[in-house]
């Protein structure tokens, strides 16, 4: 299986679509011997998240690399923003820019299609079937599709990020009273910056399942890595900053569960 799926019993799904370290065997002479640390690997948040089991969220968690195929874009690789750096379906590039393949064994169109088939296919249906799931037994759901990244990639944006970027594809993804909640519930974080839909958005996980019409609503969290971890190798987890910041994560989960809560209360 090349994800893992948890079933809790509260109406909150947390994906954590670039967490996966695994290259196949097989694939691994096509690409430059760099590509295989994973530096782009959005690392530690299952540890960092711990917590979320305690709340009854179900959790899905694939094994295999944002490098093989990134499962928080389309499947018809359109670029989630237009006129800046983009990854692929299948990314070609590190998030410095530099080939992550070896000249001539980038995936042409049939392994692209293959990729998409085995691996982003299998977990969309499941993510899909566990939003039915839960939206069945509770009414509605808060989909939470966890991210982070390195504060600073010249290629990918200019400076330096702020430490939290929430998205909520500019409000549709999300009802406004839920993005509120989840925007107040860091605002005050001393030494903590955080922006609602800025150069973040939400990928296509939060911007294809989040209908609050339809009582799904999404919100992605991009955080800096700077945060809780080391953004350069070995990329060690860092216990003393971890612990600050997991308290402003519970608040901003637990702030959007209850505004969920709250729209749909009898």
């Amino acid at each position: 299986m090349s994800f893992q799926l948890h079933q809790g019993s509260a109406p909150f799904l947390v994906s954590m679509p670039h967490v996966g370290t695994h290259i196949p065997d097989e694939l691994k002479p096509g690409y430059v011997p760099r590509a295989l640390g994973v530096e782009d690997t959005d690392w530690h948040l299952e540890r960092l998240y711990g917590f979320v089991r305690g709340l009854g969220a179900s959790l899905i968690v694939p094994r295999v690399s944002r490098y093989v195929i990134d499962l928080n874009r389309p499947p018809d690789d359109a670029p989630m923003y237009p006129g800046a750096s983009n990854t692929e379906l299948c990314p070609t590039r590190f998030f410095t820019g530099d080939p992550l393949y070896v000249e001539g064994a980038a995936p042409g169109a049939a392994q692209r299609a293959q990729r998409r088939e085995q691996y982003w296919q299998p977990y969309h249906d499941a993510l899909r079937a566990e939003l039915e799931r839960i939206k069945a037994l509770h009414g509605y759901v808060l989909l939470w599709d966890a991210h982070s990244i390195r504060s600073e990639i010249p290629w990918l944006f200019e400076g330096r990020l702020p430490d939290l970027n929430i998205g909520t594809a500019n409000g549709a993804a999300a009802h406004a009273s839920i993005t509120a909640a989840v925007a107040g519930a860091c605002r005050d974080a001393p030494g903590v910056s955080s922006v609602v839909n800025g150069r973040f958005k939400g990928g296509y996980i939060t911007r294809h399942y989040g209908q609050p019409a339809s009582h799904i609503h999404a919100v992605q969290l991009e955080k800096c890595q700077s945060l809780y971890m080391q953004e350069a190798a070995p990329f060690a987890y860092d216990e003393a900053r971890a612990t600050a910041i997991q308290p402003v994560l519970q608040a901003m989960v637990g702030a959007a569960l209850d505004a969920a809560r709250a729209l749909y209360a009898r």
